[in-house]
């Protein structure tokens, strides 16, 4: 009843885990999962920047480079202005307006702010300290998102990047080291055979 409150979900008592029917596709996979939303937010906002990093990172295998050094935190550039308090995306523009930010920023921003719409617990919400969120954008390869439907959409089209990823993240932890040139026959072969299997653990 408590994760049913916090997900939205009408008509639920009892503590007992039971499966419900969500009512639209803004929570589908992994990327509208509470926990992810709240891992990847600050204590006290979200972060488009850690939940772009976190997609690229843990769910493609694809991080970007480094922040260059000296580059100050969001918090340092500011979050009110005329007596009103920013949106993390007003925030993030003035961030980005940093030549050296914005190779990376390119990659990670558009696929965090498809997110924008869970707040820092991952509770759904329509605007950001009283600004109206926008979580459209155009991701790197070109394609266009509304929000985190469209968002999960677009990692369906890069499944073999996270297939692999998933299997080297998986084995590292079974076998206690990462993942080394040789291993990845090993890699190859976990792929094929949880494809037979409709990708199943």
């Amino acid at each position: 009843e408590r994760l049913a409150r916090h997900y939205d979900i009408p008509n639920v008592a009892g503590p007992e885990f039971r499966m419900v029917s969500y009512p639209d596709d803004r929570r589908r996979g992994i990327l509208g999962h509470g926990s992810v939303l709240t891992m990847t937010s600050h204590g006290n906002r979200t972060s488009p920047v850690k939940r772009g990093l976190w997609v690229l990172e843990v769910l493609l295998g694809s991080p970007p480079p480094p922040p260059p050094p000296n580059i100050p935190d969001l918090e340092e550039t500011g979050d009110s202005e005329g007596g009103r308090f920013k949106s993390v995306a007003e925030q993030m523009a003035e961030h980005r307006a940093n030549p050296a930010c914005q190779g990376c920023h390119r990659l990670m921003d558009p696929i965090g702010f498809a997110l924008e719409p869970f707040d820092a617990v991952g509770k759904f919400r329509v605007t950001d300290n009283g600004s109206p969120i926008d979580p459209s954008g155009e991701l790197y390869d070109g394609s266009r998102v509304e929000g985190p439907a469209d968002l999960s959409g677009f990692l369906l089209t890069y499944k073999d990047s996270f297939l692999r990823n998933a299997t080297q993240r998986m084995l590292t932890y079974a076998l206690g080291r990462g993942m080394e040139y040789e291993d990845m026959p090993l890699v190859r072969k976990v792929q094929a055979q949880a494809e037979k299997d409709g990708f199943r653990f």
